[in-house]
């Protein structure tokens, strides 16, 4: 199993990371799409090939065709609307939000998913991230689908454990070809 090698692959430094990665993927109270598409596209922004590469095929394996490819749409749209999102809220001109973004995001209409799913993936990406904007426009739209805080914190923590596992593989990589 993927997971299993992925965990072995913690240094012990980071045993913590170790156990939070088997809890929040192998005891996620998530629905299987909501769990998978939440990895997949947590695993694509944290920008590490071997979280990606590792949890990839166990996504895959989770996820219809249409989940899988929404959960990658989802993954790039919030790579491109975190950053400018993101620098739109931290300039310190208020004008900046009165333009029109002129950015094409129809994926996030039409997702091909549910859309709370996709909604759940944005949050989680946002969450990589940094995007307060985007965070509180998921939030606020799941919490308005009926959605808990449960489960979106439960989005948040994968994210922050796939992210803090990629940070310290490649990390690790980089030190041992020092």
């Amino acid at each position: 199993m993927a997971l299993d090698e992925l965990k072995s692959s913690i240094p012990d430094f980071a045993k913590d990371l170790k156990l939070n990665l088997g809890s929040v993927i192998g005891n996620s109270e998530l629905p299987q799409q909501q769990l998978w598409g939440t990895v997949l596209a947590c695993a694509i922004a944290s920008r590490s090939p071997k979280v990606l590469s590792e949890l990839e095929p166990e996504a895959r394996a989770n996820l219809s065709a249409e989940a899988y490819t929404a959960a990658k749409s989802a993954a790039a749209i919030m790579a491109m609307n975190n950053v400018f999102y993101r620098t739109r809220h931290l300039l310190s001109d208020p004008e900046y939000g009165n333009l029109r973004a002129g950015l094409r995001m129809n994926v996030i209409g039409k997702p091909g998913v549910e859309k709370v799913d996709f909604e759940l993936w944005s949050l989680a990406v946002s969450a990589i991230n940094g995007c307060g904007q985007c965070l509180d426009s998921h939030e606020q739209v799941l919490r308005k689908a009926g959605v808990d805080r449960e489960t979106i914190q439960e989005a948040v923590k994968i994210a922050s454990v796939i992210q803090a596992v990629g940070v310290t593989l490649e990390s690790e990589a980089v030190l041992a070809g020092l």
